[in-house]
């Protein structure tokens, strides 16, 4: 009898579903179900940029009539033409092509303290999340360190560290370091157990299993976690050489800003824009070299 009142219960709440499915309209459930095509997604994807562009040239035509030498929204021919004398023309004082020399200081510093905090979180990411003692040693240390805002350890670094190169790096690897720690620690506790069972019934040790299981388990979170790390770490370097620098993209933008030279900095914008989906690129070709198996169907 319960069981035959169970099933007339289910039964009832099937019916009851049922009825409030066939009772949502249609094109609800069609936005839901909708795919995209290649196509439609590329187009989609297009049409906020050209939706900021139309604005930007309707809005940058309209103050050019008015006053041709507005210098807050120039002319793409105007932002053309710096951006070709800044790559093409040598600086009157160093001989340097400013463009170039600026990418390429930033670029170092910019990998320099990204490589650095990518090691220091392998390290103790693994460390934390696959041996006990170490996580209680260093877990709460972290995790404070996680929520303490590192342009506030700016002048800290500049008045302990210098001017130079070493400060700016240092921001850089202190500010995204700390949280891709904690997540590459997360995902060595993600482990399933009984793969760590499995791998010490074949006698494996300690350091066996972090370089025969943890590590390849971990690689495609550490990946992710640098590209992540990617917008902060662009952040700290910009801010880091906006105070004390003599070349690169962050210092070149806050040098010319006194001049309100729209023309150089939207397009140093752009350009470091650029780099930075260029380089989450190869870190997403990167990934699927080195870890196929996590990007299930990736690979056409």
């Amino acid at each position: 009898m319960l069981a035959r009142g169970t099933g007339a219960a289910q039964t009832g709440t099937g019916a009851n579903l049922a009825s409030q499915l066939a009772s949502v309209p249609k094109t609800r459930l069609r936005l839901i179900n909708a795919t995209v095509s290649r196509g439609g997604a590329v187009l989609l994807g297009a049409l906020p940029f050209a939706a900021v562009a139309a604005v930007y040239l309707a809005s940058s035509a309209q103050r050019l009539a008015v006053n041709a030498n507005d210098k807050l929204l120039p002319s793409p021919a105007q932002m053309w033409a710096a951006f070709l004398d800044l790559a093409t023309v040598p600086d009157k004082r160093s001989g340097d092509l400013i463009l170039w020399a600026d990418t390429y200081a930033s670029l170092v510093r910019l990998f320099a303290g990204v490589g650095l905090a990518t090691l220091v979180a392998l390290l103790l990411g693994i460390a934390i999340g696959f041996i006990p003692r170490v996580r209680a040693f260093l877990l709460p240390f972290v995790t404070v360190v996680c929520v303490i805002p590192p342009l506030a350890l700016l002048p800290i670094l500049f008045i302990a560290l210098g001017l130079g190169e070493t400060a700016k790096i240092t921001l850089i690897a202190i500010g995204v370091a700390p949280v891709m720690v904690r997540d590459i620690a997360n995902r060595v506790m993600e482990l399933p157990p009984e793969l760590v069972a499995k791998a010490q019934t074949f006698g494996g040790n300690s350091w066996t299993m972090v370089l025969r299981l943890v590590l390849p388990q971990t690689m495609p979170r550490l990946i992710t976690c640098v590209r992540l790390a990617l917008g902060p770490a662009w952040l700290f370097l910009i801010a880091a050489e906006a105070i004390a620098s003599t070349e690169g993209l962050g210092y070149r933008i806050f040098l010319v800003r006194r001049y309100l030279s729209m023309d150089v900095i939207l397009p140093y914008v752009v350009w470091i824009t650029l780099l930075a989906v260029a380089t989450d690129w190869l870190l997403a070709r990167l990934s699927r070299l080195v870890s196929p198996w996590a990007h299930p169907g990736s690979g056409k």
